[in-house]
């Protein structure tokens, strides 16, 4: 694995399910990474600490999951000027919608990039997709990956047809 070069951090164990596919993306594209559970709440200086530090450590973007009050990606993104995405964690309450909104609700000039409710492997092609911008290897990975996904979707096109007898 490489140096870490993006920052996994998630409020509790419990969003660790979720998180997993960010971090199964990370290593599909051979990007290293770091993970730590951070609580914007419980632990706070920790969060602090982890944020104000990630620059100086060589991480390049963070990935933050949280659930319910949601508010540890906008911790790390108050505290850093690297690029931060948001992941919402289902919760157990709303659905996922109070932590969604409470990501994408930043005041402005503090911004973080947000994804879907539990959409951490889009987090992770996220953070793929910043690096790439100097990093042409992952760039052309990310080609390949792409080419990849359109194959898939027209191989279960032909699957479709021809099991309902168009083909």
């Amino acid at each position: 694995m490489e140096k870490p070069l993006v920052g996994v951090v998630m409020g509790s164990d419990s969003d660790f399910p979720v998180m997993r596919e960010c971090i199964e993306v990370l290593r599909d594209f051979n990007v290293g990474f770091e993970v730590s559970v951070i609580s914007a709440h419980r632990t706070p200086e920790e969060a602090l600490e982890y944020a104000k530090t990630a620059e100086e450590r060589g991480i390049k973007v963070l990935i933050a999951g949280a659930g319910k009050a949601a508010h540890l990606p906008g911790v790390m993104a108050a505290m850093t000027v690297l690029p931060v995405i948001g992941v919402p964690i289902k919760s157990s309450t709303m659905d996922g919608l109070d932590s969604l909104l409470s990501i994408v609700q930043m005041p402005g000039g503090i911004p973080v990039a947000t994804v879907a409710i539990n959409g951490a492997k889009n987090a992770g092609l996220l953070a793929v997709q910043i690096l790439s911008v100097t990093e042409a290897k992952l760039k052309e990975k990310l080609k390949q990956y792409r080419i990849k996904m359109k194959q898939e979707v027209r191989n279960k096109d032909k699957k479709i047809k021809k099991e309902v007898g168009l083909e």
